[in-house]
């Protein structure tokens, strides 16, 4: 598993498949199988852009513009996720994730369920979840704000997800939420978490990166330095196991937590003297 801490430029989609390209040629070469890359990393993330220019920032399924990555998936046999603006046949643009195939096969399986206040202007929201199937392992997916939930994971690994797969993009601040999220939901399901996050300038905004595997107790298996890079990490079932052994949460959960009766207590300040 690798996942790519890198810079996107607002708007500039051909540049921006390029360097996807080059970066999945560099993970396949360290030995990975799917490859990871930010939110909307093909259009950018730039909200004025994205608003003012849809033409130019978004993708579908079928645009020749993406040829250079499919080609790359194809001819390195490696899978690839990576988050774009897509806009589907009725003209309803979406955050979404998109997928290149080992054979090259590009698909659209999952779009944001969890919009971010920005967001809101210009996507419309996914109603379902979604995993992928590679090499026995079955993965969920979420994006950025998805990660916040713990009941969007916790779907995925009800499922039968073993890792929580969230390309992501925290501005420069938030450093302390990106963080504790990606550990949360690991622990909270005995899963692997992967985080591929965004870096640098994109428009108006900083991207912080933050790029990460956890384990599924929730330890950093490998993080990205400041600056692009890439971090790969071999996903083992046995931590699966014996995180869930430790942790029996899905053992222990009851099915419902019943009805909340709330206990009025009197102050102690009405029972002192006048």
């Amino acid at each position: 598993m690798a996942a790519v801490q890198v810079q996107s430029r607002a708007g500039e989609i051909e540049h921006n498949v390029a360097t996807a390209a080059t970066w999945v040629a560099k993970a396949a070469s360290a030995g990975a199988r799917l490859v990871v890359l930010p939110e909307l990393f093909l259009s950018g993330y730039d909200p004025q852009t994205l608003r003012a220019s849809p033409d130019q920032t978004d993708v579908t399924a079928a645009d020749a513009r993406l040829e250079p990555l499919s080609q790359v998936a194809a001819g390195s046999g490696v899978a690839v996720v990576v988050g774009a603006s897509v806009r589907a046949d009725d003209g309803l643009r979406s955050l979404a994730l998109l997928t290149f195939s080992p054979t090259g096969a590009v698909a659209v399986p999952y779009v944001k369920q969890h919009l971010w206040d920005a967001e809101r202007e210009i996507f419309t929201a996914g109603t379902q979840g979604a995993s992928l199937m590679l090499d026995g392992w079955h993965l969920g997916l979420g994006i950025c704000y998805d990660g916040c939930f713990p009941e969007h994971a916790r779907a995925a690994s009800d499922a039968g997800a073993l890792a929580y797969v969230c390309p992501s993009a925290y501005v420069v601040g938030s450093e302390h939420r990106r963080d504790l999220y990606s550990a949360a939901r690991a622990i909270d399901n005995g899963v692997f978490v992967v985080f591929a996050g965004l870096v640098g300038t994109c428009g108006a905004l900083e991207f912080s990166g933050g790029t990460a595997i956890y384990d599924p107790q929730g330890r950093a298996l490998q993080r990205a330095n400041a600056g692009e890079g890439l971090v790969v990490a071999d996903l083992d079932p046995s931590a699966i196991w014996e995180a869930r052994r430790i942790n029996p949460y899905e053992r222990d959960r009851p099915a419902s937590l019943g009805t909340r009766e709330v206990h009025a207590l009197s102050s102690a300040a009405s029972n002192q003297p006048g």
